[in-house]
């Protein structure tokens, strides 16, 4: 049952990092689709398709501006290098925010099945504002991935991070609901736990996710590994509190150790002496190491915190560069005469010309 009666502005929202082979393709079948859901007036005409490039070497940025030469629906957006893909979706989502009633952000590589876009936007017009798109089932993915995507979602749940399983970063979500995520300051992004931390009224749609139709994957092993850590350690504390625990029951295990050597000390049995004790360095050198490790993570995500770097850089936008004459001074609004004019700071904001369509 539909529960709103504006017909909502939508923005798609695609990160693209050295796409050329398939960005024709996904924007040509996305084109359709939001011509089909205008039709049926699930979304307004004037709906967008906004690509930001993250950085790309290849061809990427250059399709792009031929797209918007082409289709009045499709805003550029070019990051001034590769930061990674978390940050490109969240510069997609700042920028569309200016502009769309709901934004659905989605890879390029057309795995994550559009077909669902209907029904993430009928759920947001039934009083949603957070739809996740669920992967059924796993079957297309490798063995090794599958089962290392289901031991990660169950150490980050019995961490006590909060993520929805078999949800990557197919969402849709409502101006208000973006408008509270981009309050979050963290400069550690990890959306998929993001999201559900800022709450709001949420449903689910399942979808079968597809082979990437061309190019090859963005996320090969390390990286991933890399993204699992980022992302447990950005939501809990618990590693530090598993390494007191195991600190504790270290301490024991020596306790039991010094009892039993007095113990062969005093009833006159020899006691092994190089064996256990080259043992018992390796094992309390490793886990100082292992100690050492998940605390400098958590130092180092502080640091980075703390500088207040941004997550990202706008090079250009709609094809147009940022540079100094967008820089537009804030003037004092005119005071009349008989009003002493205060002094004022000089401001500088950063205008981004986003053409509206």
């Amino acid at each position: 049952m539909l529960t709103r009666s504006k017909i909502p502005r939508l923005g798609l929202i695609l990160p693209a990092y050295n796409e050329e082979e398939v960005l024709p393709t996904t924007l040509n079948v996305l084109q359709g689709i939001k011509a089909s859901l205008v039709e049926q007036m699930l979304v307004s005409e004037d709906s967008f398709i906004m690509i930001v490039d993250d950085g790309s070497a290849d061809k990427t940025w250059s399709i792009i501006q031929q797209q918007e030469r082409q289709n009045s629906d499709i805003i550029g957006v070019k990051l001034s290098k590769n930061f990674g893909h978390q940050p490109a979706l969240l510069a997609g989502m700042t920028e569309s925010s200016k502009l769309a009633d709901i934004m659905i952000t989605l890879d390029a590589d057309m795995q994550d099945n559009p077909d669902v876009i209907k029904q993430m936007v009928e759920k947001y017009l039934e009083g949603n504002e957070v739809v996740y798109a669920v992967r059924s089932s796993r079957q297309t993915d490798t063995w090794f991935k599958r089962n290392s995507a289901l031991a990660f979602y169950k150490l980050a749940g019995w961490l006590g991070v909060k993520m929805v399983p078999n949800h990557a970063d197919f969402r849709l979500m409502s101006k208000v609901a973006v408008k509270a995520l981009l309050k979050m300051p963290e400069r550690n992004v990890f959306l998929r736990a993001m999201v559900p931390l800022v709450g709001f009224q949420s449903a689910k749609v399942y979808y079968e996710r597809g082979e990437r139709q061309a190019g090859e994957s963005k996320y090969p092993l390390k990286k991933m590994l890399s993204f699992a850590i980022d992302g447990i350690t950005s939501f809990s504390t618990q590693p530090i509190r598993l390494l007191l625990h195991l600190g504790i029951l270290v301490l024991g295990i020596a306790g039991v150790e010094i009892a039993y050597t007095v113990f062969e000390k005093i009833v006159g049995n020899p006691t092994a002496g190089w064996s256990s004790l080259m043992i018992s360095i390796w094992l309390l050198g490793g886990l100082n190491l292992i100690a050492l490790g998940v605390v400098g993570t958590y130092i180092g995500k502080i640091f980075t915190e703390v500088k207040h770097r941004p997550l990202f850089q706008i090079e250009r936008e709609d094809g147009y560069p940022v540079a100094e004459d967008q820089l537009t001074k804030v003037s004092p609004m005119p005071q009349s005469e008989e009003t002493e004019t205060p002094s004022y700071e000089t401001d500088y904001q950063v205008v981004h010309q986003v053409i509206s369509r």
